[in-house]
């Protein structure tokens, strides 16, 4: 098991990294577009490989297969052992992920939502394999038995892609995306500091403190 950081911020990603909790981190062009508009891809993702560790995946944003491999070329010569090239789920993207599987190079198929989806990219020799959780819930689905499913046949037919689950809109998705198979849940850094936080603990911690700051006092 694993938990990825979703986001570009590489001061952000620097601090919850310093929590130990941190496996990889996903972004995406939506994520990019609103936290630095104006940044370059390259420099941003540069700064978000210094500022962790393990994998971090950059999206493709071109449609064709030539011009997906020839982007995804520059994206990995960024740095070989570590980006993870997010490829978007469809014909072409099959067929890229394959010949990127071919090269040794990582790959995360993203936008799935339905478990013969991620069976597909998982045969076409996918590192990860993207279940995008709120969206599938937007479309009226129960998102937990796509998970369970695309664990189970994973599981059955020994194939070695992780499922990373994301499009987390409440902390509640990331208890239920583990506790159906999930690998590696990638949440936002709001959704990951709430689930540091619990009004009980709070005040169980207030009520040691303060015992032992009392000590000794006279009643």
């Amino acid at each position: 098991m694993a938990i990825f950081i979703d986001s570009s911020d590489p001061k952000e990603i620097k601090e919850l990294f310093g929590w130990g909790v941190l496996s990889g981190v996903t972004t995406n062009p939506l994520i990019i577009s609103k936290e630095q508009p104006d940044a370059q891809l390259d420099a941003v993702v540069k700064e978000v490989l210094a500022a962790s560790w393990g994998d971090v995946s950059v999206e493709l944003t071109t449609e064709t297969e030539k011009e997906m491999i020839e982007e995804a070329a520059i994206y990995h010569s960024w740095d070989p052992k570590r980006i993870c090239i997010k490829v978007p789920m469809s014909e072409h993207g099959l067929r890229v992920v394959h010949q990127l599987t071919q090269k040794g190079v990582k790959t995360n198929v993203t936008c799935l939502m339905a478990m013969n989806q991620a069976y597909l990219a998982a045969l076409a020799g996918a590192t990860y394999v993207s279940i995008f959780s709120g969206r599938v819930r937007d479309m009226g689905y129960n998102v937990f038995p796509v998970i369970e499913s695309t664990r189970k046949i994973l599981d059955r037919e020994g194939l070695g892609a992780k499922i990373i689950v994301g499009s987390m809109r409440h902390m509640m998705d990331v208890n239920e995306a583990l506790e159906a198979g999930a690998h590696c849940p990638t949440i936002t850094p709001p959704i990951l500091r709430k689930m540091v936080w619990n009004p009980r603990t709070i005040e169980t911690i207030n009520e040691f403190n303060t015992a032992w700051a009392n000590r000794g006092k006279k009643k």
